[in-house]
């Protein structure tokens, strides 16, 4: 009889093999249906993905109810691996995310934000040039900032109190207007003009540029906010790591059983 850790690890394998197909198959279909770099950027990583999961699950499906020991024993092997890399992985989102914030802004909707307020592990994955081209160009494709302006009624600029008490995405506020210190003029969402009282001592405001495809792009503010929406999201993700980590970890446990009731099996196979 065929024990019940050996059952229910091939129930979870099974289940995961069937959750690797669609994962393999939007991975292709991002390879061949994407117009943009930005749009296949995932598919490599989504069809690796795809592909491991469907490798291991196998591997565990067969070894537990073939009663195959030794494709067992490789997939605890890569379930422990799994388990170290996911733990490490989680340790460090937590530590590279717990610098950085929006600065509150008197009498606006929306904060403000600052290269240097985040980790210097993130701020060197934007500073790169070549980095940050093909950010800059994602974020362009995905056209944030013309939403500042679609969002108004009517199609008439939006009025400058409006706009100022609007909450506005990290990237949004980074990248599609000019920083409060610039005391530039407000014309709309996405236009201001330039005055002599520009602030010296902050960068982005030479930065700035009325051209809706340049705006603030390469502003240290637009990296800024891009890195807060990073840090949000990491965060989210180290959390579900957590809870990943406990099911992984109860995964292995009953595999580790399994694994056991295979070699108690074969010894008795061997010495009837």
């Amino acid at each position: 009889m065929v024990r019940f850790s050996n059952n229910l690890v091939g129930i979870l394998n099974f289940i995961t093999f069937l959750l690797s197909i669609p994962i393999l198959i939007g991975g292709v279909w991002l390879s061949r249906q994407g117009t943009s770099e930005c749009e296949r950027f995932l598919d490599k990583p989504v069809i690796a993905l795809g592909v491991f999961l469907m490798i291991v699950s196998l591997a565990g499906l067969i070894g537990a109810c073939c009663r195959v020991t030794w494709l067992l024993w490789v997939y605890l092997l890569v379930m422990f691996l799994l388990i170290v890399l996911l733990f490490c992985f989680t340790i460090f989102a937590f530590v590279v995310t717990n610098k950085g914030a929006g600065e509150v802004v008197s009498g606006r909707g929306y904060k403000e934000y600052r290269l240097g307020d985040y980790s210097g592990w993130l701020q060197n994955r934007v500073s790169s040039e070549k980095n940050w081209n093909k950010i800059r160009s994602c974020l362009q494709d995905s056209k944030v900032c013309k939403s500042l302006i679609d969002d108004g009624s009517s199609g008439a600029p939006v009025p400058v109190n409006e706009f100022y008490n609007r909450h506005l995405s990290a990237i949004q506020s980074g990248c599609c207007k000019p920083a409060d210190s610039c005391g530039f003029t407000y014309v709309s969402p996405t236009s201001w003009t330039k005055t002599n009282t520009t602030a010296a001592t902050n960068p982005d405001c030479n930065a700035w540029n009325n051209d809706q495809n340049i705006l603030c792009y390469n502003c240290q503010s637009c990296k800024a906010g891009l890195l807060d929406n990073i840090k949000s999201d990491w965060k989210k993700v180290a959390v579900l790591n957590v809870v990943f980590l406990v099911f992984l970890i109860i995964v292995y446990s009953i595999g580790c059983c399994a694994f056991r009731n295979n070699r108690e099996d074969n010894s008795w196979k061997r010495y009837p």
